[in-house]
């Protein structure tokens, strides 16, 4: 077993975090008056379900990487878990949904230790634009799960050659200066992009869009691997754990878009049924592609193409037809595929193809919601799609996309500079070739 240079800041901070929470008196019981007992009933679950998929990316993720670097691939989701919600009750969830400062960020002091959230009134926005039927405590941590699962998705693309240290230095920063002003953006209704009338369900720009342009800037930064400069990639490590993580996502995704509707009504029975059927085609869309290319059918595509089609229906999800939601999965699985037919032909060495699924999958989501939105799915449809022959609400999209972009792929590439100057990010080459579990974490799996 190896040994490493002590260091007492990161406890010392989390003591801090510990003792601060002495001093924050918060009310004992949720106001009852205007919450409606059902809606409340399924956000619960929903909750619970979007925490589930972040256990499911470290399966997906863990059963792909090679048998060096399973523990640590899938604790870098797990350690989400633990580091962006102790943020996200600090004053992540203010930084996103707080009182907002020019439609670009939220206060950090409107919500600072949960204060003002559990006696808050069911409404968001300067003009309460947002009414809830649920407490407004509930919709706090509904959110947590999404910002949680968002750095741990990037963590894919710097797989097998990541320091665990400057991961979680990255993730810290990556929530504070990229995930939550964008959810102010796009999520608050006092945010720039949402007075623009972007669409966003789910988080097809919020979380999947952030995350694929985040892991294209790691994977430059970082370079390629050893391994993949020899052409000497080792094998997925489970393809079992593969399809168990995909198992996980596809179930957890229903409280992910189902859930945004943020009501057990007939605008979540929409989204539940656009999800299923977008990740049924696109895992179809995915293999008969293969198969076309003289591939075999093989279970690994089948998942990555399920996967494609849950992030790009995401941002749609509660705003098209059934029917569309089959197109979506189908179109979005083969643009995908290509890009990643692409990326591994080139010296890009996005490991585990975050930026083509997530990445890709997230603009193509947002470019078909800007296409195929209508306010006969979602009276907060504003203006139709192009499909329906109306060009307001693409052209926006289009924009949007540009802006999102550019801030998420910027912004994380200066992270990585920031951290790199604190902590290395990338392991020496011993210890890239040792595995990053036995040298990141003294832990190993048999082959």
């Amino acid at each position: 077993m190896t040994t490493q240079k002590p260091t007492w800041i990161p406890l010392l901070v989390l003591l801090a975090v510990a003792v601060l929470a002495l001093f924050t008196d918060l009310p004992g019981s949720i106001p009852t008056e205007g919450i409606d007992t059902g809606d409340t009933a399924w956000l619960i679950v929903a909750s619970g379900l979007v925490l589930l998929m972040t256990p499911g990316l470290a399966y997906f993720y863990g059963g792909m990487v090679n048998h060096k670097n399973v523990i640590s691939t899938m604790l870098q989701s797990f350690i989400a878990m633990g580091v962006i919600s102790v943020i996200w009750v600090i004053f992540g969830f203010s930084l996103a949904f707080g009182d907002s400062i020019g439609g670009w960020i939220g206060d950090p002091t409107t919500f600072f230790m949960f204060n003002n959230v559990f006696d808050h009134k069911l409404s968001l926005g300067s003009a309460d634009q947002i009414k809830f039927t649920i407490p407004f405590a509930l919709f706090a941590f509904f959110q947590m799960k999404f910002a949680v699962i968002t750095p741990a998705l990037i963590s894919g693309a710097l797989a097998e050659r990541i320091n665990f240290k400057a991961y979680v230095l990255f993730m810290v920063l990556f929530c504070i200066c990229v995930y939550s002003p964008l959810a102010h953006w796009t999520w608050h209704p006092d945010g720039f992009l949402f007075n623009l009338g972007v669409l966003d369900f789910a988080g097809g720009t919020v979380v999947h869009m952030s995350a694929g342009w985040a892991a294209l800037a790691g994977a430059l930064y970082l370079r390629r691997r050893k391994s993949h400069i020899e052409s000497n990639i080792l094998p997925p490590a489970n393809i079992p754990y593969v399809l168990l993580g995909t198992a996980l996502l596809w179930f957890g995704w229903f409280g992910f878009n189902a859930g945004s509707a943020l009501g057990a009504n007939s605008l979540s029975v929409t989204a539940f049924a656009t999800t299923h059927i977008a990740a049924a085609s696109a895992g179809l869309s995915w293999i008969l592609f293969d198969i076309t290319r003289g591939k075999k059918v093989s279970a690994l595509g089948f998942c990555i193409g399920a996967v494609v089609g849950l992030v790009a229906i995401t941002p749609a999800a509660g705003f098209v037809t059934l029917p569309i939601a089959i197109f979506i999965g189908v179109i979005a699985a083969l643009v995908s595929n290509i890009i990643a037919h692409w990326r591994a032909s080139s010296n890009l060495d996005d490991t585990l193809d975050v930026f083509p699924c997530h990445g890709v999958g997230g603009m193509m989501g947002m470019l078909m919601t800007g296409i195929f939105a209508t306010s006969a799915v979602n009276s907060a449809v504003a203006s139709n799609g192009l499909f329906y022959g109306e060009t307001d609400l693409f052209v926006k999209h289009i924009l949007a996309l540009a802006i999102v972009s550019a801030f998420a792929f910027g912004v994380s590439y200066i992270l990585l500079i920031v951290t790199d100057k604190i902590i290395p990010l990338r392991v020496n080459e011993e210890e890239e070739r040792l595995g990053l579990d036995i040298s990141q974490h003294d832990e190993s799996i048999s082959e």
